[in-house]
């Protein structure tokens, strides 16, 4: 239901990777982040590619950012074979975290092979800040239209690091 940012992709080489990381630590800084080093000698990351899932087992090397406190972190994790494939909702964070965040993956894009961006608010594809605009608002009276019609739902809650738009609340 919420705002959210899909991306995935491969980098060009080892080097885009550490301009990449470059530009994750600069934005982190911009936005008073902290910044979350994942390297790991071994991983296992699921993934949906098509309408199948893979699992991956492997090394993987990246950084975790949070643009907002009210966002899911935005998290640069590679594999092996340099691909990335992640989402980062914005929705409880506002327009202008979401605008950061596309930034920077526009910023980042000339450094892979390829980097496909789905945009549920569609500034990706737009550039139209008046139709994000209206996309939040949409979504949130969706929330507050589903809460009403079930009054066991509320939201939103944060669960590890991640941002759930509504659950039942427990009885």
């Amino acid at each position: 239901m919420g705002i959210t940012i899909h991306f995935e992709g491969r980098l060009k080489s080892a080097d885009d990777y550490e301009q990449v990381i470059e530009k994750g630590i600069a934005l982190a800084k911009k936005l008073n982040s902290q910044v979350m080093h994942l390297d790991c000698p071994s991983k296992e990351l699921h993934r949906v590619i098509g309408e199948k899932i893979f699992e991956y087992h492997g090394p993987v090397k990246g950084i975790q950012i949070q643009p907002h406190e009210f966002s899911d972190p935005l998290v640069l994790e590679f594999d092996s074979e340099n691909f990335i494939q992640e989402f980062c909702k914005t929705q409880f964070a506002g327009i202008a975290t979401h605008i950061e965040v596309i930034g920077f993956l526009k910023s980042i894009l000339p450094h892979f092979e390829m980097l496909k961006v789905t945009d549920e608010g569609r500034l990706w594809e737009t550039n139209d800040i008046e139709n994000l605009e209206t996309k939040f608002e949409k979504n949130f009276a969706l929330m507050e239209k589903a809460k009403q019609e079930s009054p066991k739902l509320n939201g939103p809650y944060r669960l590890g690091d991640r941002i759930i738009d509504l659950m039942n609340q427990p009885d």
